[in-house]
């Protein structure tokens, strides 16, 4: 059964959130609904170690099963270079830096996005292109 779009929002919302409680460096959402077939939304952010991107994907992890969601995949916990998280509406990579760069996977995708100030604790809402 699809998830709705304002269920979709709130997923990306909470994982945003998830990642700012660990120090994510460089975060960016994008709105991919309209171009891609497997996601609505993919969330991009790096930390600067293997242990930190490690965090990074616990915490997300952590956060969402209190709502009582699992991922439906989990790739790259073994080496935290590269970690996704496939919430099947919300995609997550959780890079570190080095990796990051050499992908670019951000810049692939022509898409609406949402650029997340890693200085702050939380956000309350999405802008409206994530919408």
């Amino acid at each position: 059964m699809p998830v709705k779009k304002n269920e979709s929002s709130r997923r990306l919302l909470m994982c945003i959130n998830a990642v700012l409680q660990k120090k994510a460096k460089n975060i960016v959402a994008l709105n991919v609904r309209k171009i891609s077939s497997f996601t609505n939304y993919l969330l991009i952010c790096s930390g600067a170690t293997d242990r930190q991107v490690k965090a990074v994907a616990d915490t997300v992890q952590e956060y969402l099963k209190k709502e009582g969601i699992r991922p439906l995949g989990v790739e790259g916990e073994t080496n935290a270079e590269w970690i996704l998280l496939d919430y099947d509406d919300v995609v997550i990579s959780i890079f570190q830096e080095a990796t990051r760069s050499f992908y670019d996977l951000e810049n692939l995708w022509d898409a609406p996005r949402m650029e997340i100030d890693e200085a702050t604790t939380e956000i309350k809402r999405l802008n409206k292109d994530m919408a």
